[in-house]
């Protein structure tokens, strides 16, 4: 089911989370222990990562030094299709420009659709794990805008390799990222919604938000969208703090605030379990604050854990 319909049929907000694909080496039952734990709040659909490939050193017995290109957790495709399977739930693949071809996103998408896939979310990606910045793949997509127009020509039967115009359409249901505090390369949000705004025009269904722990800096996100002829729905996407390496680590990631309060409360906790009791406590009140103010869901980053989340859902979504 697409991404839009299961907001229509709802009745009401949608409980939603992200997670990651095992590293290599470890199993999928990882995964699905992750998703057992939080079937109980009726999840509307799952996120499933992708990341491309990472800097890696590798030290010789000679002295040498290696520099090489490794993916560390491949198979966002097939995960995908096991989860949607083995659960019946909808799953939302993340597609990004970083580390793909257009060809190579086109076969993606093609994969995908082979194996009933009927959503994606676009991303550009982050930069390669060790540098500073993002480059664009040769062949590639310097912003995800182009990659949405990409996904909407397939609609119209438009391939890449123009001998296969005209032929069978693929219709995915697509999301695209927000940044309710603008995103962290962006010089301002004045470009920041410009940018979602082409997203948008070039066929992006809805928009999940980057997290935030300001309620009021989504709020104000939703009008300036709004006031920008932005009408798609606007999931706000949720992480409950549990470490106190995220008061520095967060911010710089993401480029979000903090809230002093809470950056208090963790400056004075006096054990990492308190520090994560907190942290589920601020996130149970931020999230009740969402609904009650009729937001069409909330998405939750496990980044791979579900405890805290769990805790978070089962106050805010339990029936």
């Amino acid at each position: 089911m697409r991404v839009l319909d299961v907001l229509k049929q709802s009745g009401k907000p949608l409980f939603t989370f992200e997670i990651i694909p095992p590293l290599k080496g470890h199993t999928i039952q990882d995964v699905y222990e992750t998703i057992n734990s939080l079937l109980p709040f009726e999840p509307g659909y799952i996120n499933i990562t992708t990341h491309q490939q990472e800097v890696v050193y590798i030290d010789h017995p000679d002295g040498s030094i290696e520099r090489r290109m490794m993916r560390r957790r491949p198979g966002t495709v097939g995960l995908s299709a096991a989860i949607e399977h083995t659960y019946g739930i909808p799953v939302v693949p993340h597609l990004i420009c970083g580390g793909n071809t257009k060809d190579q996103l086109e076969d993606q998408l093609v994969e995908l659709n082979f194996l009933g896939i009927e959503n994606v979310l676009a991303l550009r990606g982050d930069p390669v794990s060790g540098e500073k910045r993002y480059v664009k793949t040769p062949g590639g997509y310097e912003h995800t805008d182009a990659l949405v127009a990409q996904i909407e020509a397939l609609k119209r039967g438009e391939y890449l390799d123009h001998l296969y115009d005209n032929g069978t359409g693929i219709s995915f249901c697509v999301g695209v990222a927000g940044y309710p505090e603008k995103h962290i390369e962006a010089p301002n949000m004045e470009k920041d919604i410009e940018m979602l705004k082409r997203k948008v025009d070039a066929g992006a269904d809805y928009i999940v938000t980057q997290l935030f722990f300001d309620n009021d800096a989504f709020y104000r996100f939703i009008d300036t969208c709004r006031s920008h002829g932005i009408e798609v729905p606007i999931i706000p996407g949720i992480k409950p703090l549990q470490r106190k390496r995220d008061l520095e680590l967060l911010p710089q990631t993401f480029a979000v605030d903090i809230p002093n309060s809470l950056v208090c409360s963790v400056e004075q906790a006096s054990s990492p379990a308190d520090i994560r009791e907190i942290g589920v406590d601020f996130c149970i009140h931020q999230v009740e604050d969402l609904l009650k103010n009729g937001v069409p869901g909330v998405h939750f980053y496990t980044q791979g854990k579900a405890h805290a989340v769990r805790k978070v859902a089962s106050a805010t979504f339990s029936s």
